[in-house]
């Protein structure tokens, strides 16, 4: 795994840009600001990697352990872990630090720990994952979520350390009446028509609308509904007409996800959100992770449909597999 030495170019103009707006970033005071965009989690991220920087790793380590520290702040603070998955540092689960987390993956089964190590060996960047919903909100609903969707940032901090923290998409400041971006809002959205529309019109009729480049099931912003079986057979897609027909249960990403079998369980669960790697066609076919989200139709097969991260951060979040 490739490894960068000092913090990645991503992560030191970030630094750069807080330093020239006023913001200090030689010490851990005032490290914590109003989180409330992407830029903003990166910028956090970044300034405490500075700030392991400048420290030295065991300074940092202690500092980032405080639950009331000021690279804490509720359900925002800063996680490190060396890059063979080793736990050094979590203010939330401060009995987990020393112990290896590098299998461990979100409810769905996205290796959390090994894309974040992937992600900060390069430079640094965003990643996407699952957690818990909180026992209050928005999105928990009669179809079974359990779990929604929460945007990361991880970044080296030094030759054998890399951070991260992350932000609920539902906290984010460009949120829509359902308590998520537009871009994620407008997506479940569409799964839902296209739930209803095979429940209502059949297996046919549905089959015949999915695949219209045109139609109904792909909206302006180019999300589109795919179905599948709870086989992983594909039944129905706009752009993959030639794979209809063929099981694809088995299809791995590079880290050892089976994304259709991860994504017909979470239908098969109830439905709900899951996030999984993707390649995306608008960024040369590179791996980039995707929040989607399924629904069941009826006890043969469901739908779903996906935003890649991008959409969310507004920057290039696509990478090269390990």
């Amino acid at each position: 795994m490739k490894r960068a030495l000092v913090p990645g170019l991503a992560c030191l103009l970030l630094v750069a840009v807080l330093s020239f707006s006023g913001c200090s970033t030689t010490g851990p005071a005032g490290a914590a600001p109003d989180v409330r965009t992407p830029a903003d989690l990166a910028g956090f991220v970044s300034h405490a990697a500075h700030y392991a920087e400048s420290s030295g790793r065991d300074a940092a380590l202690a500092t980032f352990s405080q639950k009331t520290g000021p690279f804490s702040r509720g359900d925002l603070y800063i996680y490190a872990y060396d890059y063979n998955g080793t736990l050094l540092a979590d203010p939330s689960q401060p009995e987990a630090v020393g112990t290896n987390r590098l299998d461990r993956t979100d409810v769905r089964g996205l290796p959390v720990i090994r894309i974040g190590a992937h992600v900060a060996s390069g430079g640094g960047g965003f990643i996407a994952y699952l957690d818990p919903a909180p026992a209050s909100g928005a999105l928990n609903e009669s179809h079974g979520e359990s779990s929604v969707p929460k945007i990361g940032y991880v970044c080296p901090a030094g030759s054998d350390m890399w951070i991260g923290s992350g932000l609920s998409l539902s906290d984010l400041a460009d949120t829509g009446p359902r308590g998520m971006p537009p871009a994620i809002g407008n997506m479940t959205g569409l799964v839902r028509r296209g739930a209803e529309y095979g429940r209502k019109h059949g297996d046919d009729a549905a089959f015949a609308a999915i695949p219209d480049a045109s139609g109904m099931f792909v909206d302006g912003e180019g999300h589109y509904l795919y179905a599948y079986d709870y086989n992983g057979t594909l039944l129905a897609h706009p752009h993959l007409g030639g794979a209809v027909g063929t099981n694809l249960i088995g299809l791995a990403d590079p880290f050892g996800m089976e994304t259709i079998r991860a994504l017909a369980d979470t239908a098969r669960s109830g439905g709900g959100f899951i996030v999984f790697v993707w390649p995306n066609p608008g960024r040369e076919n590179r791996e980039e992770l995707k929040i989607g989200y399924v629904l069941p139709v009826n006890e043969r097969w469901w739908v779903g449909s996906g935003v890649y991260l991008s959409e969310i951060t507004g920057v290039d979040t696509s990478f090269t597999p390990p």
